[in-house]
C-alpha cells in the first residue's frame, strides 16, 4: 500500500493543503493499491503563483538552456524505463505491448523537441517588420489517464521549448506514475516553478487552472464535454487553448485492399490500448460484397486475440482502467444489442476466469448503420462497429458524417487511389495502409474532437504569441 502525500510546487515536493485522499484500484484485480492526497484551490493558486514568477526570466533562456533542460529530462527519464513500462501496467491496466510503445514514443518526443527548437526561427520577417514569436506565459496542462506521463511529456516539452512556463494537473488516478515523472523531472533540475504538479480533481484543481486570471493557455487533453466546459470558462479571460478531444475515427478499406492485411490492421487499430484511445479506429468500413470474407477472417484473427493479463508480453488487450469505465463500456454493448446490431464476436460480461478485474469481451458489431448510438458516440473500450458500403463515394460520405474529426485510416492496394480518398476524409490524420506517428505532424482534431494542433512547429506556435515590430518608412 502506497500513499502519496506530496505534489510539487516551485521546485519541491510539498503537503498540499487538500485534506481529500482518493483511493488508487488495480484495474486488474480491483485491490487497492494505495491512496493520493489531493490537492485543492489554494494548492493550484500557489503553484500558478510560482509558475507566474518563474516565466519572468524563464521567458528570456536562450534555445540552447532550453535544449539543455529537455535533454536533462530525457536523461533522467531513461534511468529508469523499466519503472516507468511497469507502473503503468500495474495502476492503468496497459498491456506490456502498449507501455512500451508509449515509453518509446516519450522518449523519441523529447528528440523530435530538440530537433524542431535546432530548426526554428523565433524572429520572422513579414512584409517590412520584424515578427517576434514570444512565449505566451503561464500554461495550465490538464491531462487524462490513457497516457499520463506520455501526455506530461509532450505538452511540458512543447512549453519548455517555447519558453513557458506549466502548472500541470494529471489525472487522480494516474497518481503513481505521476510520481515517477515528477521525480525524474525534479532529478533534470529545471528552474524552480518551470513545472509544478497538482494532483486533485478536476471540478477544484481544473476549474481554478480554467478561470484563473494568471494562467495565458491552456492545453487539455480529454472528452469533448469536459473539453467545452474548460473552453467556456477559458474564454472569459481570453485564454488560449489547445484542445484534444474525443473521436470515433473510420477505418476505410477499399475494394482492392489485401484484406488479409487490412484487417489484422484494422483490429489493431479498433482495440489499441484496450480500445481506450481517442484514435481507435472503432468504425470499421467495408465494401458489402466483402462482409463475408471479412467475418471469416475476423473470426480467425481474433480466435488468436489474447485477453488478460496485462504483464503478459503476449496480451493483446488488459482492463478498463476502472469499474466505472467497464460498467460504461458494458452499457454501450446492451446498447447495440437493444438497436438491432449483431453480434460477431464478444458481447455482456467478462472473459472466463478474469471476473476480478475490469476486463470487456472485445466485441465486434455487424448490421450497424451509422445512426446508431454504438457508430455515433465514443465508447472507449474494446467495441468495432463494421457498417457495409456500395460505393467510394457513399464510404467518404459515411466516414464524414460524424460530430468528430480527430483521427482516420485508409486501405488500398493503390496507394495514389488511398491517398486521394485519404484527403476527403475531415480528420486532423489519416493514416494510409498502417498505422504509425510522426511527432514532427500536426496531431489534433477537425470538428468537435478539438481546437488548435500538438507536435511539431504548428503544436509549438501554439505556445506562442506573434509580435510585431513596426517601423514606419
Amino acid at each position: 500500500m502506497k500513499t502519496i502525500d506530496k505534489i510539487y510546487i516551485n521546485g519541491e515536493f510539498v503537503t498540499p493543503q487538500g485534506t481529500e485522499y482518493f483511493d488508487l484500484v488495480s484495474p486488474t484485480t480491483n485491490e487497492k493499491l494505495g491512496k493520493v492526497l489531493l490537492g485543492n484551490t489554494e494548492d493550484t493558486k500557489k503553484a500558478i503563483e510560482a509558475a507566474k514568477n518563474a516565466f519572468k526570466i524563464f521567458s528570456k533562456t536562450t534555445i540552447l538552456e532550453r535544449i539543455q533542460y529537455l535533454k536533462n529530462i530525457k536523461s533522467s527519464i531513461e534511468k529508469r524505463k523499466d519503472d516507468f513500462i511497469n507502473i503503468m501496467i500495474e495502476e492503468y491496466g496497459g498491456t506490456f505491448q502498449f507501455a512500451s510503445v508509449s515509453y518509446d514514443y516519450m522518449i523519441k518526443g523529447f528528440d523530435s523537441t530538440i530537433n524542431l527548437l535546432n530548426t526554428y526561427n523565433f524572429t520572422k520577417t513579414m512584409g517590412e517588420s520584424e515578427v517576434q514569436m514570444a512565449p505566451i506565459g503561464v500554461v495550465g496542462i490538464i491531462i487524462p489517464w490513457n497516457s499520463s506521463n506520455g501526455f506530461i511529456s509532450s505538452k511540458l516539452s512543447t512549453a519548455i521549448a517555447a519558453g513557458c512556463t506549466t502548472v500541470i494537473k494529471p489525472s487522480e488516478m494516474s497518481a503513481q506514475q505521476t510520481q515517477l515523472i515528477t521525480e525524474c523531472l525534479h532529478e533534470a533540475n529545471l528552474p524552480k516553478g518551470v513545472f509544478n504538479i497538482v494532483n486533485g480533481l478536476g471540478e477544484i484543481v481544473g476549474a481554478e487552472i480554467s478561470r484563473n486570471p494568471d494562467i495565458a493557455k491552456i492545453s487539455f487533453t480529454g472528452s469533448t464535454n469536459v473539453g467545452k466546459i474548460i473552453a467556456k470558462e477559458a474564454v472569459n479571460t481570453m485564454k488560449r487553448v489547445t484542445l484534444e478531444l474525443g473521436g470515433k475515427s473510420p477505418n476505410i478499406i477499399l475494394d482492392d485492399a489485401d484484406f488479409s492485411k487490412a484487417i489484422p490492421l484494422a483490429l489493431g487499430a479498433a482495440f489499441m490500448n484496450s480500445g481506450q484511445a481517442c484514435i481507435a479506429g472503432t468504425r470499421l468500413l467495408i465494401p458489402e460484397h466483402k462482409l463475408e470474407e471479412t467475418k471469416l477472417l475476423i473470426k480467425e484473427i481474433a480466435s488468436n486475440f489474447i485477453v488478460g493479463d496485462p504483464k503478459n508480453p503476449n496480451t493483446a488487450a488488459g482492463p478498463m482502467v476502472s469499474k466505472k469505465q467497464y460498467n460504461r463500456v458494458q452499457d454501450y454493448i446492451q446498447t447495440g444489442i437493444n438497436e438491432g446490431a449483431e453480434i460477431l464476436i464478444g458481447g455482456l460480461g467478462k472473459p472466463e476466469g478474469l471476473e476480478n478485474g475490469n476486463f470487456v469481451k472485445p466485441t465486434i458489431f455487424t448490421n450497424v448503420n451509422n445512426q446508431m448510438r454504438i457508430a455515433r458516440e465514443e465508447i472507449f473500450g474494446p467495441v468495432l462497429s463494421i457498417i457495409t458500403y456500395k460505393t467510394e463515394e457513399e464510404a467518404i460520405e459515411i466516414a464524414n458524417d460524424t460530430t468528430y474529426g480527430l483521427q482516420a485510416y485508409v486501405s488500398s492496394s493503390d496507394s495514389k487511389r488511398a491517398y486521394t480518398v485519404a484527403s476527403q476524409i475531415n480528420a486532423g490524420r489519416v493514416q494510409v495502409n498502417g498505422i504509425g506517428h510522426d511527432p514532427m505532424a500536426p496531431f489534433g482534431g477537425f470538428k468537435q474532437s478539438g481546437i488548435g494542433r500538438e507536435f511539431g512547429t504548428l503544436g509549438l506556435e501554439a505556445y506562442l504569441e506573434p509580435r510585431a515590430l513596426i517601423q514606419p518608412k
